[in-house]
């Protein structure tokens, strides 16, 4: 099964409707910055519906009324639903900006220092609230171009990546 959500990842976000829930999470050990880069593709219109429900207000993520209050909103949901543990220590994330991709778009946040990691604590709980269906991919880089990664979903929010 996690093969066929890899497959359709890969394909591309190429639908016009999409009849799947599935975010993507992308992290890598920058070893020059001795931070975590994390890298969230999500369908813009299934965020939207997170955020106006997380937020208890209507939200039009394209044409934001306001643009810094959108963009504080997007980091209050994002860092509420990612954590990362390195050694039980949560690791502290920044939000960092976001850049929109026909139907998805790209949220980029990153870690405060971190010694390089062997194994990382995932919890990305990204929109299972709002639909029961909801898969989050989750791909960590140990310094390779081959990911280890871990589907999430509602009941299985939380996980591990070992080297």
């Amino acid at each position: 099964m996690q093969q066929y959500y890899i497959l359709l990842l890969s394909l591309g976000w190429l639908v016009f409707a999409h009849p799947f829930h599935l975010s993507l999470t992308e992290i890598r050990w920058n070893k020059d910055t001795k931070k975590l880069e994390i890298s969230q593709k999500i369908f813009w219109d299934d965020l939207e519906i997170a955020l106006s429900g997380y937020h208890n207000e209507s939200i039009d993520f394209l044409n934001p009324a306001n643009k810094e209050k959108l963009h504080k909103q997007i980091q209050s949901y994002l860092l509420e639903q990612n954590t990362i543990w390195i050694e039980e220590s949560v690791v502290p994330i920044n939000f960092i900006g976001y850049e929109v991709e026909e139907d998805a778009a790209w949220f980029y946040l990153e870690s405060e220092l971190v010694k390089k990691p062997t194994s990382l604590k995932v919890k990305n709980s990204l929109l299972v609230t709002n639909f029961p269906d909801q898969k989050n991919v989750v791909q960590f880089y140990f310094e390779t171009n081959a990911p280890k990664s871990i589907i999430l979903g509602k009941g299985m929010e939380s996980g591990v990546l070992n080297k």
